[in-house]
């Protein structure tokens, strides 16, 4: 019982924290205008998160619910770690960390990039909060890039072909979105190898 109320203390003490930091996040001026329009940050993290999954913006279904990964590409997602919505969202162990915590808004292509230095400011401090995370998925080529350090000539696919070269700490992945679905069609071996590992890790990671 008081191993209980130590941790219930030490969680509601780390929760604080991070809204401290929440706040910080409002009230910095790069994000002044999302701040106005009365649209908060969107992140995940808490002390007992096993795996922290970083990807490269909220889209704008995310931002609009307030719920990351909530949409097809989550769904996606969520089907290649091999857990169910309320894992996911309410377990307390999964971290959703992107590399920016706002929506970029839309260019030609389709959504644009994450601002450059906003996870460089604030990805460090949030990580001190999740001492036992032990894997973090970069998904897609801008977490790739940030925490595995590649080049700019580095081919994604490739690296991510070679996933274990990271383990057991980093899992790289493609985006799950739509648009990657001739990706896909044309890499059989991400289905066929990439995802059972990913799935095998992940249960691994959230095992108590």
């Amino acid at each position: 019982m008081v191993h209980t109320r130590e941790g219930e203390r030490d969680a509601a003490d780390t929760a604080r924290k991070v809204e401290l930091i929440r706040q910080e996040i409002r009230d910095d001026p790069q994000n002044a205008d999302y701040t106005r329009r009365g649209i908060d940050p969107l992140f995940v993290v808490g002390a007992d998160a096993r795996i922290v999954i970083v990807g490269q913006a909220p889209g704008v279904r995310a931002q609009d619910s307030g719920m990351p990964w909530n949409d097809r590409s989550g769904q996606r997602l969520r089907s290649w770690m091999g857990v169910d919505d309320e894992t996911f969202y309410d377990s307390g162990k999964i971290a959703i960390m992107n590399m920016d915590f706002y929506f970029p808004g839309t260019g030609r292509s389709g959504d644009l990039p994450p601002r450059a230095g906003f996870a460089q400011k604030w990805h460090p401090r949030l990580l001190e909060f999740m001492p036992r995370a032990e894997l973090m998925l970069l998904v897609g080529g801008y977490a790739m890039r940030r925490y595995l350090g590649l080049p700019s000539s580095a081919r994604l696919g490739d690296v991510v072909r070679d996933f274990r070269r990271y383990a057991p700490g980093l899992f790289p992945l493609v985006h799950p979105s739509p648009r990657n679905q001739l990706w896909m069609g044309r890499n059989p071996w991400f289905e066929e190898d990439v995802v059972p590992a990913l799935r095998r890790r992940v249960a691994e990671a959230l095992r108590d």
